[in-house]
């Protein structure tokens, strides 16, 4: 019987342990301090404050100095005063599509990069026109590119430009285009032969070789592919002052 009531105690004894461990609240984990998440948020907006002052108040990163580059027929003081960005301009408020923007409304400038230079340069990288072709005005040639913007005169008829004829403006004549893309898509020694460029109709172009041949271009499309024809054609067929070499559709040209 004894045995009995220890063992009943124990068995109650048990059961109590287990009541009061599931009464009891279960632990909770560390509270975090306000104190720190304060002072890490304060700790951020302090950076954010302090990169904003140094790209937009500071002294430390505006503009110093301009470097140009590429240019020939352009002086850099031009590209310099057409870009306009007065030194002391902190670095991250230059405009740079606008600045490219204008560097290109100088004549001569074909197109304009301008990129930052940390911690104090604006870099401006031009690219400039370069002649492509000649147009005879009265005794003078006027050299010009594909646009036909006039890049320089010449006293006498260079060598290295073939003459255009086209009607109308020269500037933004789709004759004076088509005629610049035939000329740098043919090859070196083609352009040797070419005394005129006649681009009057842009899709039926036609050569005139120094020899006196009579190449029919006609549109400018596929000069590469043209070119090496004709190339072909010239060194098979030698020209004459008559020949005509027929190279508009690549697919069949024809000799005559």
């Amino acid at each position: 019987m004894g045995e009995d009531r220890e063992a009943g105690t124990g068995v109650r004894t048990g059961t109590a342990v287990r009541e009061r461990r599931r009464d009891r609240p279960a632990p909770q984990g560390r509270r975090s301090d306000p104190w720190k998440f304060t002072f890490m948020a304060l700790l951020v907006v302090s950076l954010l404050c302090a990169v904003a002052w140094l790209l937009l108040g500071s002294r430390l990163l505006v503009v110093r100095e301009v470097s140009v580059t590429g240019t020939d027929r352009v002086s850099d003081q031009a590209v310099i005063d057409a870009v306009a960005v007065p030194t002391g301009t902190p670095l991250i408020r230059v405009d740079l599509d606008r600045s490219e923007g204008r560097a290109e409304s100088l004549e001569l400038v074909e197109s304009a990069t301008v990129t930052r230079g940390w911690p104090a340069t604006l870099r401006v990288e031009v690219v400039e026109r370069r002649p492509v072709l000649a147009v005879q005005v009265g005794d003078e040639y006027r050299l010009v590119d594909g646009d036909g913007v006039r890049i320089e005169d010449s006293p006498t008829r260079p060598g290295t430009h073939p003459l255009v004829q086209v009607t109308g403006e020269l500037e933004g004549n789709d004759g004076v285009r088509a005629a610049a893309d035939i000329v740098e898509g043919a090859p070196g020694a083609l352009i040797a032969q070419i005394q005129l460029v006649d681009a009057a109709d842009p899709d039926a172009v036609v050569l005139h070789l120094v020899d006196g041949a009579t190449v029919e271009w006609g549109s400018a499309e596929a000069a590469a592919d043209k070119g090496e024809i004709l190339r072909v054609l010239l060194r098979e067929h030698p020209p004459g002052a008559e020949t005509v070499y027929d190279v508009s559709n690549p697919d069949l040209a024809i000799v005559r």
